[in-house]
């Protein structure tokens, strides 16, 4: 299958946090999306890797990805090494995105950074002709495949974003995708610990944060992107 767009995320939850917007709106526009994540989340001091593995399932759904899997790095402990690099990469010549999406560059959570860095190297080097790859249980050798872009969503911390993506009628769609993880946000009944996601304000923050950003350029809500080379356009009227 070959798709149009190839979001990573650390943690199951990660890419509807960061780009579940801007998800909804390609794929009502026509486009192909996927969502790998690295890791199972196991270490979240709320619910569990297999409550996870269900919530991610039933965010994928409401999202409408045409296909979501989980490479089961070890959360919290996964490096930027080859072993971890030549798993990334048969996911990326698996799909052939043209964009990939992946985490925020400098976040509170350490896996955050360390899987940013983690994909963009693997996406670089899957472009190599002298990698080789095999998909496991698959007898043929992957062609080399680099994707055209690769960008990298905001989390925790406010980064100056590069470019913004007017999401104004998916932010609902978001927030849906976002509460299907019900271990992990805001919910009064819990009797479990509390963490800096679970809070009140960290769910309303999901909100006032794509309006504060749709302000900025004009609309009622948008997600905001960091790239690490700079963006091309055809005419000036492609920057409205």
């Amino acid at each position: 299958m070959k798709l149009d767009i190839l979001a990573f995320g650390a943690h199951p939850d990660d890419v509807e946090l960061g780009a579940g917007a801007t998800i909804a709106k390609e794929i009502a526009n026509g486009k192909t999306v996927g969502i790998i994540d690295l890791t199972r989340g196991e270490l979240g001091t709320r619910g569990s890797a297999e409550i996870r593995d269900k919530e991610a399932n039933a965010a994928a759904k409401i999202l409408g990805v045409a296909v979501r899997e989980n490479l089961e790095f070890a959360d919290g402990f996964f490096t930027n090494d080859k072993e971890h690099q030549l798993a990334v990469i048969k996911m990326i010549r698996k799909y052939r995105p043209e964009i990939v999406l992946c985490n925020a560059i400098d976040d509170r959570h350490i896996d955050h950074g360390k899987g940013s860095k983690l994909v963009s190297d693997a996406c670089f080097l899957s472009g190599l002709i002298k990698i080789d790859t095999k998909f496991d249980g698959d007898e043929h050798w992957q062609d080399p495949w680099r994707p055209k872009v690769v960008y990298h969503y905001i989390q925790w911390k406010n980064l100056n974003p590069d470019f913004l993506v007017d999401v104004s009628g998916y932010i609902e769609k978001k927030t849906e995708a976002i509460f299907a993880y019900g271990s992990q946000f805001y919910d009064p009944k819990s009797s479990e610990p509390e963490t800096p996601i679970s809070s009140k304000n960290f769910t309303d923050s999901v909100n006032y944060r794509a309006r504060d950003l749709g302000r900025l350029i004009g609309v009622e809500y948008a997600e905001g992107f960091t790239t690490e080379r700079l963006p091309a356009v055809g005419q000036l009227g492609d920057l409205i």
